[in-house]
């Protein structure tokens, strides 16, 4: 099958959020089907300045298709034009307005789907939000399927997005509480939906990890999650501990020797991380026992902190290292669809800290036992305190965390539901023409 995706920004190098997820659904699939990507020449999510080269380029074994953006974003107009159109009556051209100010806006894309949309078996649009999904989607909704990545924000309510959630005939989910929120403010009439999510990426180093690698490929998953919490069983020496051998070199390596919370991606405002450090700062002066690591592409002020440490962007395999190294990992951020940093700490074993605003992560942790949640100041502070202090829990959590990513979101797992989204999108096609040939048929006899 040929199959595109649809997304506003892609590259090997942007690591979180639905760019990262889009990649790495991309990238599955195209070990068994030809896999195009369209997307823009931008690189950056906050000017969509062109900077990648336009024309066809081949990301690991994924074809790229990239098309130039008309203008530039200027953020503090758009802001300011934002805070008008959420908080007063305006009209479906203002809203229009809104969305070409938003950005990415590229006509070239647009007109290159209206051009070859009938190339392709299935068209995947990744993110309700931008230009590219909301326009691109009323091209070909019979055989487009809708990543929404959403979750509760101000834009969602503009009343564009309702045609954007009532046209796609396939949605996938990523959680039972996207679903549940998408369900209640929206008239969705995809006819097939699947809760998918997304699989957790393990460098080649860990993959012996995962059930079925190092072991013949026989065991059944729960039995080799059994196992595998067997023989990683640390006794007296915790998880996260500097005496074993999890996250050891990326702890020499930092120069880390004492317990450490890990946050991971965009360090932005936005992603929760200015409350993040206020309250780590908080926590710091009272208690002395921990420090905090960032990890990812910095976009706001860091303070000069001895219990602060910046580590900058990694790669995917230091990242998983940081990730075991860590005591516990911290998840900020307020709006997440999904969470791949909560994902991918439980899958290595380290517990997770959330903001219990964010109902997704919170769900995750109490789905999965594997982590904890704060609502305030003082609850982050007796959270963090509770496990940086409390090895044994730290090791349960652990366990809990590795038994829920591995029930949920091994790769063939979520392929298997991509398998049923596809072919419940090309269904009424193929049967179309099975009825066609019926009638013929009919009429020889």
């Amino acid at each position: 099958m040929k199959i595109a995706f649809v997304i506003q920004r892609y590259g090997a190098e942007l690591i979180g959020g639905s760019e990262y997820h889009c990649r790495l659904i991309a990238e599955r699939l195209a070990t068994r089907h030809q896999v195009d990507v369209l997307t823009t020449c931008a690189r950056d999510y906050i000017t969509w300045k062109n900077e990648y080269p336009e024309g066809e380029d081949r990301i690991r074994g994924v074809t790229v298709r990239r098309f130039p953006t008309d203008r530039t974003r200027d953020l503090q107009s758009f802001n300011e034009y934002s805070d008008w159109i959420f908080h007063n009556e305006h009209t479906p051209a203002d809203e229009q307005k809104w969305l070409e100010q938003q950005g990415p806006w590229s006509p070239a894309l647009l007109e290159y789907l209206k051009q070859h949309h009938k190339r392709y078996d299935t068209l995947i649009f990744f993110t309700y939000l931008y230009a590219p999904t909301v326009l691109g989607l009323k091209i070909d909704p019979a055989r487009s399927i809708l990543v929404p990545t959403a979750h509760d924000e101000p834009a969602i309510r503009l009343g564009l997005y309702r045609e954007v959630f009532s046209l796609p005939a396939g949605i996938a989910y990523n959680t039972h509480v996207e679903r549940g929120f998408l369900k209640q403010l929206f008239n969705v009439q995809a006819k097939v939906e699947e809760t998918v999510g997304c699989g957790v990426e393990l460098p080649p180093s860990r993959l012996h990890e995962l059930p079925g690698h190092a072991r013949g490929g026989t065991q059944e998953p729960e039995a080799a999650a059994e196992e595998d919490d067997n023989s990683e069983s640390n006794g007296d020496q915790p998880l996260g501990s500097p005496l074993t051998a999890r996250g050891a070199v990326f702890r020499r390596r930092h120069r880390l020797y004492e317990p450490f919370a890990l946050y991971g991606g965009r360090i932005d405002p936005g992603k929760g991380c200015e409350e993040l450090l206020d309250y780590f700062g908080s926590y710091a002066e009272a208690n002395g026992d921990a420090s905090l690591v960032l990890m990812g592409l910095k976009l706001m002020p860091i303070p000069e902190s001895p219990s602060v440490r910046f580590a900058g962007m990694l790669s995917e395999t230091e990242r998983f290292e940081a990730l075991e190294a860590a005591t516990v990992v911290v998840v900020p951020s307020p709006f997440e669809s999904l969470s791949l940093l909560a994902l991918e700490a439980f899958s290595v074993g380290t517990p997770v800290l959330a903001n219990a605003r964010s109902e997704v992560v919170m769900d995750h942790c109490q789905r999965s036992n594997g982590g904890l949640y704060y609502g305030s100041r003082e609850e982050f502070h007796e959270c963090l305190r509770m496990l940086v202090a409390d090895d044994r829990l730290r090791a349960v959590m652990g366990r809990h965390g590795r038994q829920y990513v591995r029930a949920n979101y091994r790769w063939d797992v979520i392929m298997d539901k991509y398998d049923r989204l596809i072919g419940g999108v090309r269904r009424p096609r193929q049967e179309g023409r099975q009825r066609r040939g019926r009638r013929r048929g009919g009429r020889k006899n």
